[in-house]
C-alpha cells in the first residue's frame, strides 16, 4: 500500500523546456547585478560565504564568486549555493508576473486524487525548496503548496544517491516500500529503487530503453493501488 508519493518536477511535473528556456536566462541575466548589490545583506552574504566552502576559496572576491556561478550554470552544476541564489531571483519574476510555473495538464488533477485518497504528496528536486514552492505556488494552476506536506532538495543528499532517498524516508518516517517515487530519470530511480522505495518513471518523449523502470506518459496512468513492484 503506497502512503506517500515523492515527485521530481523537471521532465516529470514539468516540461524541462520551462527551466532551461524561461527559469535559468531569466536568473542568467540578473545574477552579477544581483549578487553585487545583495553581497553584504542576508541571505546573500551567507550563501556567499558557503561557496566559499564550497569552491575551498575562503578568501574569494565577489567577482571571482560570480565568475564561480557562471561556471557551475554552463557545467548544470546541482550547488546548493547557485540554487539558492537562482532561486531568490526567481522570487522576483514570479511575484512581478513575468512568468508562472508551468505544469503539465494531468498532474494537477492526479495529485488532487491522491491527497483526497489520504496519500501524502513530497517534492524532491535539485532546485532549491525555496524554488520548488514559488513553482507551485506561483504556477499555471494557482497557488497549488498546500498539497504537499513537505519538500526536498540537495541538502538531503544528491539525487542519485541511496543515501537521499534513506533520509527521505526517515524524515517523513514511512517505510521506504510504502513510498512511491515519480521521476523522469532512470538514474535517479535506480536509488531510490536501492533504498526500499517503489517507482515509476515519467517519459513526456521517446522511451528510454536503458532503464528497467515501468514507464508511464502521464499522471492519470498511475493508480497507487496498483504499482508494478
Amino acid at each position: 500500500m503506497i502512503r506517500a508519493i515523492v515527485t521530481d518536477i523537471e521532465g516529470t511535473t514539468s516540461d524541462i523546456r520551462f527551466v532551461h528556456n524561461v527559469l535559468f536566462p531569466y536568473a542568467r541575466e540578473r545574477l552579477a547585478a544581483f549578487v553585487t548589490a545583495q553581497q553584504y545583506a542576508e541571505p546573500v552574504k551567507s550563501i556567499l560565504d558557503n561557496l566559499r566552502e564550497e569552491i575551498a576559496a575562503p578568501h574569494a572576491t565577489t567577482g571571482e564568486l560570480v565568475d564561480a556561478l557562471f561556471s557551475f550554470m554552463d557545467e548544470d552544476r546541482k550547488s546548493t549555493a547557485l540554487k539558492a541564489l537562482q532561486g531568490i531571483i526567481w522570487q522576483d519574476g514570479y511575484v512581478n508576473g513575468d512568468f508562472t510555473g508551468q505544469l503539465y495538464p494531468d498532474v494537477l488533477p492526479a495529485l488532487e486524487k491522491w491527497k483526497a485518497q489520504g496519500i501524502d504528496l513530497y517534492v524532491y528536486s535539485s532546485g532549491s525548496v525555496a524554488a520548488q514552492k514559488l513553482l507551485f505556488g506561483y504556477s499555471d494552476e494557482g497557488d497549488i503548496t498546500h498539497l504537499f506536506s513537505s519538500y526536498f532538495d540537495t541538502r538531503v543528499g544528491a539525487k542519485r544517491d541511496v543515501q537521499s532517498y534513506q533520509n527521505i524516508a526517515a524524515q517523513i518516517s514511512v517505510s521506504p516500500s510504502q513510498i512511491l517515487f515519480l521521476s523522469d530519470i532512470h538514474e535517479e530511480l535506480d536509488a531510490a529503487e536501492q533504498a526500499g522505495f517503489r517507482t515509476l518513471q515519467l517519459i513526456r518523449g521517446d522511451e528510454d530503453g536503458a532503464s528497467h523502470h515501468h514507464q508511464i506518459h502521464q499522471f492519470d496512468e498511475i493508480n497507487p493501488e496498483q504499482i508494478p513492484s
